[in-house]
Order: structure tokens, then C-alpha cells, then sequence
């Protein structure tokens, strides 16, 4: 299984929306006679190419896999009918399937073929492997990142918005694969107007050796536009990829066909409960990018709309590149999260340190109140 785990982590940047599955084959003799992954959404499962590569030895034999077999027609045939025909004899996975369209179906199907079955063999990297498709099917929210940068004291920016560059090359290739691994990229209109930024992959910078194959995949760009201030020549609408524009004015038609005109989407949501300046219902955004199959969301954004996230407990987890730099007192900080005593402090979970360069990459969970 750990093997299995391991073939699920080559389809990384590539399966989205579909879960990154891996599955190996052992026959009677101990041995390893197939093994595969998913490697991107409407091509075949990962035992299928297990079973490929195994052909007659499959007769008899055990398959690992990483996620419960599919026992539906999606993109592609169910796999659970797959294992029946190649004649496997016991199936093990890692985790149970959340997918309503699975859900335990697949290993009741195998069962009534005969085929012995066992699940929760390393459920805990199985799941690791796919939080945001579990998520996404759980509560049809997908799981949130905030990428940030910052400076030792906590700065991110000097107080006239310069920001360019607190962290240096090597946490920047961590942004970009932090990118290659989501669904969306949301941001605000600030920040488009301020960096004229593109937020695509890009491969020179992505330091992968398949990172030409994993940029024909762009994330979705979602830019939060309360009042379409967004330039129709925006590099965030013209660059490869597709663009989503979300805005709660329906008083600018006009702008809205420039928009659409210059390749963008344009989606009108209605404004937040008790909104006194128009923003964007948040949650709503959420469980629209949900419905539009997103498992993971990048935030990378200023301040304001991040601390507006964490406010309402839509942050999963926080990514924050630390540079060993001093911007000082008068620097912007890293949230807008205004608290007022020490009852208010948000509770975070580290969940992992290293050094990226001459920097520190930190990433921690907050503790939902």
C-alpha cells in the first residue's frame, strides 16, 4: 500500500477534479506483476493500468489500492467491474470512498462477485493524498490555502504597497507548485490593480521536470470584483487558462460584455449578509467553486480579503513563507484580522517547518472556534 500511496503522488498536478488514486497488484507469489495511477481526469483509473500491466497474472491475485474502487460510469467504466473481469481475488483499500456516486457501493460490488475485500490500510496518507476532494464531497466546500509571505516581524508589504520581492527564488517555485496543485486561484481586485499579476503555473519557474505536461492544466482565476474594476487587458484574463470574474453589480452591463468580450467569465453573486460596502458573499463563492468540481483553492490575495476569510473560518490551511528580512512598524501586516484581547487570538496547528532557500516555509492549521 505504501507503494501504492507513492504512484498516487505522480498524478499530483494532473487529476484534478478526480482524486489522485494508485493501485499495485501482487500475485500468489509475493510479487509485483502491475501497478498504476490516475494520471488526469477522462483517461483510465489506476487499476486499470495496474491490470494492463499485469494481463493473465491479475488471475488470483491481490490489488492495493489507494481509494475505494468506482462502481459507477463517470468519464470512464467502473473499476470495481474491471477487478471482477481480470479476475483479482482480494482487493485491500487504502480508504473508503466519500463520492455519494461510490460510498461503499464499489466494495459491496466486489464482495457479491466473491472477491475478499479489507479497507483502512493506511488511511491516514490515503486521505492526505486527496483533502480537498474529501472535502469537497463532505460539504461541497473545497478546501482553502492561503499562500502568504511575510517578513520575520510579520510584515508583508511596505506601507505604499511595495512588495516586491520579500521571499527569494526558491520559496517562489513553492508558490508555483502551491498553483499547479489547485483548482482555482482566487484573488482580489486590489491586487490586480496593484501587480497586474497573470497567476498562472509557469514551467520555467515550476523546477519540475514534467512541468510542460502540468501547465497545459491552468487553475481556474477567480478575481472578487464587488464593482468590475478589472481591466478588460488584464494579464489575469489574457493569459493561458480560463478566468472567472465574481462581482455583486448588475449595474454595469457594459462593462460586463467588455469583459466577457476579453475572454473572461462573469458570475454575479449576491453581497454578504449585513455587508455595509457590497463585497462578495464568501461562503456562497465557496460552494460555487464547489459545484464547479474545485477540490483545492489557492488564496493569494492581500490582507484584507484574507483576514475577511479567516474571519469566517473559510481558511483550511496557511502556507507562509517567512524571508529573514525586517520591514518595520509602519509595513502592512499579514491579515486584516482586527481583535481586540487575548481571548480573540486565533489558535493555529503547525503542521510542518523546513527552510526553502534562505527562507522558512510554514504550514499551519487553525483551530475552528
Amino acid at each position: 500500500m505504501a507503494k501504492a500511496v507513492k504512484l498516487a503522488r505522480s498524478g499530483w498536478y494532473t487529476t484534478m477534479p478526480n482524486p489522485r488514486v494508485g493501485c499495485v497488484i501482487i500475485d500468489t507469489t509475493g510479487h509485483i506483476v502491475g501497478e498504476g495511477w490516475h494520471e488526469r481526469a477522462g483517461e483510465p483509473h489506476a487499476e486499470v493500468h495496474a491490470l494492463r500491466m499485469a494481463g493473465s497474472k491479475a488471475r488470483g491475485a491481490t490489488a492495493y489500492v489507494t481509494l475505494e474502487p468506482c462502481s459507477h460510469f463517470g468519464r470512464t467504466p467502473p473499476c470495481a467491474e474491471a477487478l471482477k473481469a481480470a479476475g483479482i481475488a482480494r482487493v485491500v483499500a487504502a480508504i473508503r470512498d466519500v463520492n455519494p456516486s461510490v460510498a461503499g457501493k464499489g466494495m459491496a460490488m466486489l464482495q457479491e462477485a466473491g472477491i475478499e475485500t479489507r479497507s483502512g490500510v493506511l488511511e491516514e496518507e490515503a486521505r492526505a493524498l486527496n483533502e480537498g476532494f474529501f472535502k469537497r464531497m463532505s460539504t461541497g466546500l473545497p478546501l482553502v490555502r492561503a499562500k502568504l509571505a511575510m517578513s520575520l516581524d510579520g510584515r508583508t508589504a511596505m506601507a505604499s504597497g511595495e512588495s516586491q520581492w520579500i521571499t527569494g527564488p526558491m520559496a517562489r517555485s513553492e508558490v508555483q507548485k502551491l498553483r499547479a496543485q489547485s483548482c482555482a486561484i482566487i484573488t482580489g481586485v486590489g491586487s490586480i490593480l496593484k501587480d497586474n499579476a497573470s497567476l498562472t503555473v509557469r514551467p520555467d519557474e515550476l523546477g519540475l521536470a514534467n512541468a510542460a505536461v502540468i501547465c497545459k492544466r491552468q487553475p481556474l482565476r477567480v478575481v472578487l470584483d464587488s464593482t468590475l474594476q478589472t481591466p478588460v487587458d488584464a494579464n489575469v484574463i489574457s493569459g493561458t487558462g480560463n478566468c472567472l470574474i465574481v462581482t455583486t453589480s448588475q449595474s454595469s452591463p457594459t462593462k460586463k460584455s467588455q469583459l466577457e468580450q476579453a475572454g473572461a467569465e462573469v458570475l454575479i453573486l449576491d453581497s454578504a449578509a449585513n455587508s455595509t460596502d457590497n463585497k462578495v458573499n464568501l461562503r456562497a463563492l465557496l460552494a460555487e467553486l464547489g459545484r464547479r468540481e474545485c477540490n483545492d483553492v489557492l488564496l493569494e490575495t492581500g490582507a484584507q480579503l484574507a483576514g475577511s476569510m479567516m474571519a469566517e473560518n473559510l481558511i483550511d490551511e496557511l502556507v507562509v513563507f517567512m524571508a529573514p528580512v525586517l520591514l518595520g512598524s509602519e509595513a502592512r501586516p499579514l491579515l486584516h484580522l482586527p481583535l481586540h484581547s487575548m481571548a480573540e487570538k486565533q489558535q493555529l496547528v503547525i503542521k510542518d517547518i523546513r527552510a526553502v532557500g534562505d527562507d522558512w516555509k510554514i504550514t499551519a492549521r487553525p483551530v475552528l472556534k
